[in-house]
C-alpha cells in the first residue's frame, strides 16, 4: 500500500537532503509530473512522505552524488525523533539556537538542566507554540510547555525540581493505494515528557540531570505493508548538565553586573526506538557546550553575546562506491547505543575532517534595558555536506511584573528549489515568574498588605517587650464607719 509513498519519499529525500542543484531539479520534476498524472490527488496526500522524511529519517541505504571518494562527501547523519533536537523557545530561537550556557529561565529544562538550580526566581513556568515548516505544509506545529520549582532551607534555596512536555504534530494526513483509492486517514503524533532535578554544588556550580519518555506514533493509520508490521516507537532517555557561572569584579572587589557563563550538555542518552518489527533506529543523542559573556553596561543596558557548539552522538552513516564510481550510503543499526556513541567520534569515513564537520555551531545576542525590554538576533551553521542548513534569526521580547512574552523570526534565504524550507518560521513563548508560591496565589498587593500587617505585629511585639512592666498602683485601707 505504501509503495507509491515509498517513491515519494525517496524524491523529497533527494530534494531535502542533497545540495545538488540538479538532483533537486530533476526530483521536483518527478513529483510535478506524478501529480499532473493524477497519482497525488491532493497536496495534503504529499505529507505522509514528508512526514515520514522529518518523522523518522533513518532510512535504508539512498544514494548520494559521488565525488569519487574524496573527503567532499555528502553524508548526512540521521535519526529518529528528531523533532527532539528543535529548539522549542523563542528567546534562544531569536538567538541562533543558543541555550547551554545564557542565564537560566523556564525553557532551560531542554538546553540544560542544570541551569535551573541557580534560577533568580523560586518558580517559573513557559508555553512556547512553533507553526512547522509553514511555507510548505500548513497545519504541523510544535507545542511546548515547561516549568520548576526551587526548594532548600528558607535562605538558601540550592535545588529545583522541573518538567517539561512537548507535543508535535504533522498534521492530518489522507493515505491511498497504489492505485490513487483511499485507503484511511491518519493522524501523525509524536510527543514527550520530561522530569528533572538540579543542586547546587556552590555558589558558582550546579549539576542536574533528567528523565524522559518519548512516544513517536508517525504511520498512525497507515496499516501494514510487505510482511512489516508498523507500530508507534516508544524509547525512554536521560539528560546530564553542568552549569559555571562566575560575576566579574573590579580592582576595587566591587561587583559589575557582569559574569561569564559555561554549561556542558549531554541530551537524549536512551534507547533506540522502532517503528516496525525488523529495525530499531538511534535517538538524536547530542553533546553540547556553551559559553557566555554578560556585559553590564550600566544599571539599565545589558548586553550578552553567546556561543554553542553542538555534536549527534549517533554513528555516522558510511558510504560504498562501485565500479561504475556510484556511491552508496549505508546505516550502521547493529551498533549499540554505548557503541554509538562513544565511535561517533571516530567512525566518519573521511576521518578526522569529516568528524569536525559534523559540529553544528550557533552565535547569539541579547540586548535588555532594565531587564523589561529586549532585542536579540543570532546564526546557526551546519557544514554543507552534513546538512547544510544555514540561517539567521531575529526576535523582541518585553516582560512587566511576573509576565514575559518573547518572539522570534527565522529570517528567509535562497529562493525557488534552493530556499530553505525553515523560511519564516515563527516562534512565540509566555513566561510566567514568582519569587514563591503565595505570589503565584496572591496578586502583589494583597502579599504586600499581608506582609506589611505582620511585620507591625512584630515590631508591636518587640515594642511591648521593651518597655519596663508598669508599676502597681499603691493600696490603700478602707475605713470602715
Amino acid at each position: 500500500m505504501l509503495c507509491f509513498y515509498h517513491l515519494i519519499f525517496s524524491l523529497l529525500i533527494l530534494y531535502y537532503i542533497c545540495p545538488l542543484n540538479k538532483i533537486k531539479q530533476f526530483s521536483l520534476l518527478i513529483l510535478y509530473l506524478l501529480q499532473q498524472n493524477n497519482k497525488l490527488m491532493t497536496f495534503r496526500k504529499l505529507k505522509l512522505s514528508l512526514c515520514l522524511a522529518l518523522s523518522t529519517c533513518a532510512f535504508e541505504s539512498i544514494a548520494q552524488s559521488s565525488l569519487n571518494g574524496s573527503d567532499n562527501q555528502y553524508n548526512t547523519i540521521t535519526t529518529a525523533v528528531p523533532f527532539m533536537r528543535i529548539s522549542p523557545d523563542a528567546r534562544s530561537g531569536a538567538m541562533g539556537d543558543v541555550g547551554i550556557a545564557i542565564s537560566p529561565d523556564a525553557n532551560s529544562q531542554f538546553w540544560n538542566v542544570s541551569k535551573l538550580a541557580m534560577a533568580e526566581k523560586e518558580l517559573g513556568f513557559s508555553v512556547t507554540y512553533t507553526p512547522w515548516l509553514k511555507d510548505l505544509v500548513p497545519d504541523i506545529f510544535l507545542a511546548y510547555i515547561s516549568g520548576y520549582a526551587k526548594f532548600g532551607d528558607k535562605d538558601n534555596k540550592n535545588q529545583a525540581i522541573s518538567f517539561s512536555m512537548r507535543y508535535f504534530s504533522l498534521g492530518d494526513i489522507n493515505y491511498t493505494t497504489i492505485d490513487a483509492q483511499p485507503a484511511g486517514t491518519g493522524k501523525p503524533r509524536e510527543f514527550s515528557l520530561d522530569l528533572g532535578y538540579s543542586r547546587k554544588l556552590s555558589d558558582n556550580l550546579s549539576i542536574g540531570i533528567a528523565g524522559k519518555y518519548i512516544h513517536s506514533n508517525i504511520i498512525n493509520g497507515a496499516g501494514n505493508s510487505n510482511g512489516v508490521t508498523y507500530k508507534p516507537g516508544n524509547a525512554a532517555a536521560v539528560d546530564f548538565g553542568l552549569f559555571f557561572t562566575k560575576p566579574l569584579k573590579q580592582k576595587d572587589d566591587a561587583i559589575l553586573p557582569s559574569s561569564i557563563n559555561a554549561g556542558l550538555a549531554i541530551t537524549n542518552l536512551g534507547s533506540k526506538i522502532s517503528y516496525s518489527n525488523d529495525r530499531k533506529d538511534f535517538i538524536p543523542t547530542n553533546l553540547g557546550l556553551g559559553f557566555a559573556y554578560n556585559y553590564g553596561i550600566d544599571e539599565f543596558n545589558k548586553f550578552t553575546i553567546a556561543l554553542d557548539a553542538n555534536k549527534l552522538l549517533v554513528p555516522s552513516p558510511g558510504y560504498v562506491v562501485d565500479a561504475s564510481g556510484n556511491v552508496t550510503q549505508t546505516y550502521p543499526y547493529d551498533k549499540t547505543v554505548m557503541s554509538g556513541v562513544f565511535g561517533s567520534f571516530s567512525d566518519a569515513p573521511g576521518g578526522s575532517s569529516e568528524e569536525i564537520k559534523e559540529i553544528m555551531l550557533s552565535i547569539g545576542a541579547e540586548y535588555s534595558y532594565q531587564n523589561q525590554f529586549f532585542a536579540r538576533a543570532g546564526y546557526f551553521y551546519e557544514n554543507k555536506y552534513k546538512g547544510d542548513r544555514k540561517y539567521f534569526t531575529l526576535g523582541l521580547g518585553v516582560k512587566y511584573s511576573v509576565l514575559g512574552l518573547n518572539f522570534a523570526y527565522l529570517v528567509p534565504s535562497g529562493s525557488g528549489i534552493n530556499k530553505n524550507p525553515l523560511s519564516n518560521t515563527l516562534r512565540f513563548s509566555l513566561l510566567f515568574d514568582f519569587d514563591n508560591l503565595r505570589n503565584l496565589v496572591l496578586p502583589d498587593n494583597a502579599s504586600t498588605k499581608d506582609k506589611t500587617k505582620t511585620d507591625r505585629k512584630e515590631k508591636d511585639k518587640k515594642d511591648s517587650a521593651s518597655k519596663p512592666a508598669p508599676k502597681p498602683a499603691p493600696k490603700t485601707k478602707r475605713k470602715n464607719y
